[in-house]
């Protein structure tokens, strides 16, 4: 095993309206020197997430330096896709402006959700960010007609975005008949996708039936993707690509040794990958879906794809 746990590192106070419990889906963004900005989503009295951020000192004994006052976007107007919360899945740059795609909520009643993607943007780290549209940019299609969820979004060169989000492949949201798998969309743009339904990472088998929020990262001249995966409970995948297309799974780079009891003994989840100092770093969530907050872990062994890109 490589990774070296570096505990936890944020859990919100309780004392902010917008952050009473919460902090999932931990998204980092370099500020400077060694301040990486985690945008995350929290939950207020009324369990809707807003998104906000805390600035951290990235290193082996990693400090929080800032916490946000105010959300960066929070739920939309009743009648929109995210009325009922939004859960941030990544910041992507695009020269001067930062595109937050997230995963908005509407509350439902045969079913007890639905989810589509939306889009925000601001010139500012410090926000506040301005929905790109009151609908979102990605909805429920005849190539996704269940739901959509948490999405990575890359600029892998001069027009051309790529977008990993998940998708359920059936109808119903019970342990017994979930099936969620990574979808990929394109774009020339960043606001007008494309998609075909085509699979990036599917299902091993029966024991696992969810695979949910990708975050991919570029080495060299290849491609590293983690992600959630859950079979009796949540832990962390992986695959690697070429070409950002094909991919292939390499779970065990994922594994972690938690034979102590703590924030993240029951579950790992909700990952992103980042480099920092040419050492690649991980924050992720632990026990509750982000209720015990975000924690950090860095790769301590040889080079992680070395042997696969020769």
């Amino acid at each position: 095993m490589s990774w070296r746990r570096l505990g936890a590192v944020f859990a919100p106070s309780g004392e902010q309206w917008w952050a009473r419990s919460h902090a999932a889906l931990p998204i980092p963004v370099h500020v400077t020197d060694d301040t990486f900005r985690f945008f995350y989503s929290s939950r207020d009295a009324d369990k809707r997430s807003h998104i906000g951020w805390v600035d951290v000192a990235v290193s082996d004994t990693p400090q929080v330096l800032r916490v946000a006052a105010q959300p960066v976007i929070s739920p939309g107007e009743d009648g929109t896709f995210d009325d009922s919360g939004i859960s941030i899945g990544c910041i992507t740059r695009d020269e001067s402006e930062y595109h937050l795609y997230y995963m908005g909520w509407n509350l439902g009643v045969r079913s007890p959700w639905r989810n589509a993607i939306g889009l925000a943007r601001s010139s500012s780290l410090d926000g506040p960010f301005e929905r790109f549209s009151p609908g979102p940019v990605l909805d429920r299609t005849p190539v996704d007609p269940y739901t959509l969820t948490y999405p990575c979004v890359l600029k892998i060169g001069p027009g051309q975005w790529r977008m990993w989000y998940g998708s359920n492949l059936a109808a119903g949201l019970g342990e017994e008949s979930l099936r969620h798998a990574i979808k990929v969309a394109h774009s020339s743009d960043g606001l007008r996708w494309e998609r075909d339904g085509s699979i990036a990472i599917g299902l091993t088998g029966h024991q696992e039936h969810v695979v949910v929020r990708p975050s991919v990262v570029r080495i060299g001249e290849v491609y590293l993707m983690t992600f959630a995966t859950r079979g009796s409970r949540y832990t962390l995948g992986a695959a690697w690509s070429r070409d950002a297309k094909h991919w292939e799974r390499i779970d065990g780079i994922m594994e972690f040794d938690r034979t102590e009891p703590g924030w993240d003994f029951d579950m790992v989840c909700y990952p992103a990958l980042f480099w920092h100092r040419e050492r690649l770093w991980l924050t992720y969530n632990g026990n509750g879906y982000g209720a015990t907050g975000f924690g950090l872990a860095v790769w301590d062994g040889d080079h992680p794809l070395e042997r696969l890109a020769d």
